[in-house]
């Protein structure tokens, strides 16, 4: 799928519709891209390879655009083995290549890949001359590894940006958003932020005022569409995502539950949230929903409400699951309430109650717990919590 994004800079990546999840751990119902880019000028540079399942067909791809010439450069922007994975094999078809990279790059590489010759450190503000085409670098640390960067090709304005502005989902036919319909990305990208970027707001802040000197007219991601039209969007996205605030107005519900009755809670609670005038309401069980999607809804929305059965004397073990995965991504800014049940001991609330504090989040006054099956004053109670965080979501 080579395709043009400038005269002289051709998309050489490919398509994964064969792993069924990302990181062994996020679904990827639309499959996934990993985008690699080559420009074309008195020397050849290729930005960033593929991963390695796919080797073969992205040497035939690079052979293909460049039309036999060799590569003399490859451009490392990220080191996950998604974007890195066929460095050695470039290396074989093309041994003259430079790796081109920062210290931490260049060092992963080593460490990844045993290869430590032939390669250019570049340092922050650092360019390098093509021909026609100047390549400058810059460097983001944690968006989202520690050696993480970004390439602008200065002569034609495109940014090279890494897994930055990336989303989930292959392309499918087209490369540039201007040529597609981009509305199946957009929760995917919120999806791969929230799970991949989620914990490194504010070294994505740093990025995005660092890069907003920058001139560009296109942005060349390592997954999903090229953007061009939706610049302004993407950047807006990424600037909400970042600084933990809300995308839509809404809220979640969220909740485990083995019997029943912390379902019948949860129920009743968005029941409280839709009447108090919230018209986007999400409810999550937590034993069913994939926990990615349940985190891209949380980022997306101001409301969250969480309920969990006692078992052990703990939460829910997904709960908790989720729990930790909230602490360590740091969200902040939530409307936060909580409830839950037990048969003999009741645990879940007190700890739930405990978790949005620490988060500092805004808490709701109610929280209701009921002992063994659910009782009318309790539902009650519930629908009560679903109009206090909306009113407090006002």
């Amino acid at each position: 799928m080579n395709q043009l994004i400038t005269q002289d800079i051709v998309y050489v990546g490919v398509n994964d519709r064969q792993k069924h999840k990302f990181e062994n751990m996020l679904p990827l119902p639309y499959g996934v891209s990993y985008n690699s880019y080559i420009i074309l000028d008195d020397k050849v540079a290729l930005v960033d390879t593929v991963d390695a399942c796919y080797g073969d067909l992205f040497v035939d791809r690079i052979r293909e655009a460049t039309g036999g010439r060799t590569v003399d450069y490859l451009i490392i922007n990220h080191m996950e083995p998604d974007h890195s994975g066929s460095i050695r094999l470039l290396r074989r078809h093309f041994p003259g290549v430079t790796l081109v990279g920062n210290a931490k790059t260049l060092a992963m590489v080593e460490g990844y890949y045993g290869v430590d010759d032939n390669t250019l450190e570049v340092k922050d503000g650092d360019t390098l001359v093509l021909g026609r085409h100047v390549l400058q670098f810059h460097l983001t640390p944690m968006v989202h590894w520690p050696e993480t960067m970004m390439t602008v090709d200065t002569t034609d304005q495109v940014l090279f940006s890494g897994d930055a502005f990336g989303c989930f989902g292959a392309l499918n036919g087209a490369v540039l958003d201007e040529d597609m319909d981009v509305s199946p990305y957009w929760d995917e990208m919120v999806r791969y932020y929230a799970n991949i970027v989620g914990k490194y707001g504010s070294p994505v802040q740093k990025a995005l005022q660092k890069m907003a000197s920058v001139p560009f007219t296109t942005v060349c991601s390592t997954h999903g569409p090229v953007w061009r039209k939706h610049i302004p969007q993407v950047a807006a996205l990424y600037d909400k995502m970042s600084r933990y605030e809300p995308l839509e107005e809404g809220a979640v519900v969220v909740y485990g539950s083995m019997y029943g009755h912390t379902e019948q809670m949860a129920e009743a609670v968005a029941q409280g949230l839709a009447q108090a005038g919230v018209r986007r309401v999400v409810v999550h069980n937590v034993s069913k929903s994939d926990a990615s999607d349940i985190l891209r809804d949380i980022f997306k929305y101001k409301g969250l409400v969480i309920g969990s059965p006692t078992y052990s004397n703990e939460l829910y073990p997904e709960v908790d699951s989720l729990v930790r995965k909230l602490e360590l991504r740091g969200v902040r800014g939530r409307v936060y309430g909580c409830f839950g049940s037990f048969t003999w001991a009741g645990a879940a609330v007190k700890r739930l109650t405990a978790f949005g504090e620490a988060m500092q989040w805004q808490m709701a006054d109610l929280a209701p717990e009921e002992k063994q099956g659910l009782k009318p004053d309790t539902y009650q109670a519930c629908i009560r919590l679903g109009e206090r965080v909306a009113e407090m979501m006002k």
